[in-house]
C-alpha cells in the first residue's frame, strides 16, 4: 500500500475538503455546514448529476464512484467526506453493490494513492447487528448488519473495508459516523419516491390521513435532522476524533409517538402479519421498499450517543419527533432543492 502523509493532531487551518455524494439528503447539509465552518477554506463536492444550486466555497465535479478513478480528485485534499450511497433502484442489485461497496472501495484507495490524511464516512445504525430495544448500545456493538436487508449488508461490508484501512494505514484518521434516521423538509420528496413510491398521494402525508399505525414492541427507533447530521461532520472534521460516532437524538421514537404524529390509532399487530405485507406489496410493484428494510428497522439497536455529545460537543438543534414532523410536513408540500436527486423532477434512479 501506498504511504501518505500523517494527519495534523488538533484544529486544521485554511482545510480543503472534499464531498463526494454532496447533492443528496446529507450532502447538501454538509455543504451548508462545512462553508460556514472558517476553518474549511475550499470545498470539492462530487455528484454524478452537478446540482443548479450554488454553496459557498463550493465547486462541483461530475463523477461516478461505482466506475470513476477519483485519485487526481483527492490529491491535496485535507480530508474526504464520503457520503456517496444507491437506496434504490431497490431490484438492481448488482448496481447497488457496485456504487455502495465496491465503489466505496475505490475511494479508499484514491484517498490512499493521494496521500489524504484523513476521512470520514457516513455509515448507519444499519450496520449493526441485531440488538435490544429496551436501552441503548454505544460503538462497539458489533457491526454484522442485519442478513436479510442489503442496506444493512452493504453497511456492514463498508464497516469491514474500514477497519483493513485502519490496519494497512495507521497514519490515515477515519472516523465513521452512525447516524439514525435523517429528515429535513427538503428532502421529503426523495424519502417519499425512494420508500413509498409514487402511489401514495402527497395529501396523504400532509393532513396525516394514514389511519392505524402497527403497535409492535420492536418498533423503535431514533431519528436525527439532517442538518444536525452536517453539523456532526463539520465537527468530526475540524477536530482530531478518531473511529466510531452514533449520531441521533432524544427522543427514541416508538408507536406511541408515531400515532401522534400521524394522529393514527395504535393497532396491535404480529410482526409476522406486517412483514407479509410488505413482502407482498414488494412484489406486486405497490411500494419500492424490500421487506428487509422492515427486519432492519425491528432487529437494529437503539444507541447511546454519549460519545458525540462529550468529545465532539454535539447537541441536536431539533428533537426527533419534531424532525419526523418537518418530514412528513415536506411531503404534503412536495418538499425539495435543486439537485439531483432531491429535486421533484428527478426519478429515484
Amino acid at each position: 500500500m501506498l504511504a501518505f502523509r500523517s494527519p495534523l493532531s488538533g484544529y486544521l487551518q485554511a482545510m480543503r475538503v472534499v464531498v463526494i455524494g454532496a447533492t443528496g439528503n446529507v450532502g447538501t447539509s454538509v455543504l451548508s455546514a462545512l462553508s460556514a465552518e472558517p476553518q474549511v477554506e475550499e470545498i470539492l463536492g462530487i455528484a454524478r448529476r452537478l446540482p443548479s444550486i450554488q454553496f459557498p466555497k463550493t465547486t462541483f465535479r461530475s463523477a461516478d464512484v461505482g466506475s470513476d478513478d477519483l485519485t487526481d480528485a483527492l490529491r491535496g485534499a485535507d480530508a474526504v467526506v464520503h457520503l456517496a450511497w444507491l437506496i434504490q433502484p431497490g431490484r438492481d442489485r448488482q448496481l447497488l453493490h457496485q456504487v455502495n461497496v465496491d465503489g466505496t472501495e475505490m475511494v479508499l484507495r484514491a484517498a490512499v494513492r493521494a496521500g489524504v490524511p484523513s476521512l470520514i464516512y457516513a455509515s448507519s445504525v444499519g450496520a449493526y447487528s441485531p440488538g435490544p430495544k429496551d436501552r441503548q448500545v454505544d460503538e462497539t456493538w458489533p457491526t454484522g448488519g442485519i442478513a436479510s436487508s442489503f442496506y444493512s449488508r452493504h453497511k456492514a461490508a463498508v464497516e469491514r473495508l474500514l477497519d483493513r484501512l485502519e490496519t494497512d494505514q495507521p497514519s490515515m484518521r477515519v472516523v465513521r459516523l452512525r447516524p439514525g434516521l435523517i429528515f429535513k423538509a427538503e428532502a421529503a420528496d426523495e424519502i417519499r419516491r425512494y420508500f413509498v413510491g409514487h402511489v401514495a398521494p402527497r395529501i396523504i402525508f400532509g393532513r396525516r390521513l394514514l389511519p392505524v399505525v402497527p403497535d409492535l414492541p420492536q418498533l423503535r427507533f431514533q431519528a436525527v435532522h439532517s442538518l444536525d447530521v452536517g453539523d456532526a461532520f463539520r465537527r468530526a472534521l475540524i477536530s482530531d476524533a478518531h473511529g466510531a460516532f452514533n449520531v441521533a437524538a432524544d427522543p427514541v421514537i416508538g408507536p406511541p409517538e408515531l400515532g401522534e404524529v400521524l394522529r393514527a390509532w395504535r393497532v396491535p399487530m404480529p410482526a409476522g402479519v406486517l412483514r407479509l405485507g410488505a413482502d407482498l406489496t414488494y412484489r406486486m410493484h405497490l411500494q419500492p421498499v424490500e421487506p428487509g428494510w422492515l427486519d432492519m428497522a425491528l432487529q437494529v439497536p437503539l444507541m447511546d450517543t454519549g460519545r458525540i455529545r462529550s468529545e465532539l460537543g454535539w447537541a441536536e438543534s431539533r428533537d426527533g419527533v419534531s424532525a419526523l414532523r418537518e418530514l412528513l410536513d415536506g411531503m404534503g408540500a412536495g418538499g425539495d432543492l435543486p439537485t439531483p436527486p432531491l429535486a421533484a423532477r428527478y426519478s429515484s434512479e
